[in-house]
């Protein structure tokens, strides 16, 4: 976890730089994103601005399908592999508050 300086400074962890290819010296946009804080690498920058809006809301609904994808694949256990019913997991604890 990074912290904030006196003067409002942050560190961007070695890793997370190297992967988005920050470089020293690089500027970044920081922008607000509800209650959360979104820092933009200049390539990524640069990319938002040549795409227009069409391109980028491809490139969205491409994202939305590749996580729908992985969604679909991912194996959730149903009642009868989990050893409980949610009605059971409801009940538990009634009988003997009699």
């Amino acid at each position: 976890m990074a912290r904030v300086t006196k003067i409002l400074q942050v560190t961007v962890p070695k890793e997370l730089a190297e992967r988005c290819g920050l470089r020293p010296g690089d500027e970044v946009r920081f922008e607000a994103a509800g209650d959360t804080i979104r820092v933009v690498p200049p390539a990524a920058a640069g990319v938002a601005q040549a795409l227009d809006v069409e391109a980028r809301l491809s490139l969205f609904e491409a994202a939305t399908q590749r996580q729908r994808a992985r969604e679909t694949a991912r194996h959730r256990p149903g009642a009868a592999e989990r050893g409980w019913s949610r009605d059971e997991l409801y009940d538990r604890g009634w009988a003997d508050a009699d």
